[in-house]
């Protein structure tokens, strides 16, 4: 198992996005926590391999993981001991806008 480090753009992404859902629907909030949360679970215990992002998105080396609920994806960049989250990226978000995150 590989440890997973989140972002603080990420975490913030996350967060403002729960905020939004809250304020929507009281209770969707904390249902996309932890749809966020069940996605890192999976991304740390290799349960399922990460997708290729979307050619507009560059190329990164980052790929992703979508939420089944919600229209996000977990993107990621994957190295030999760590995967590293770099965005809580909205399906509407111009594809690749955290693309100067992925630099080491």
């Amino acid at each position: 198992m590989r440890t997973v480090r989140i972002l603080e753009e990420a975490s913030q992404e996350a967060i403002e996005a729960a905020a939004w859902y809250e304020y929507e629907q009281p209770g969707l909030g904390v249902e996309f926590f932890a749809a966020v949360d069940a996605a890192i679970d999976v991304i740390e215990e290799n349960f399922l391999p990460l997708s290729p992002l979307p050619e507009e998105a560059g190329d990164t080396g980052a790929r992703r993981l979508i939420l089944e609920r919600f229209p996000y994806d977990i993107v990621a960049i994957e190295l030999p001991d760590e995967i590293i989250v770099i965005a809580v990226a909205h399906h509407s978000r111009e594809p690749g806008y955290w693309r100067q995150r992925s630099k080491p």
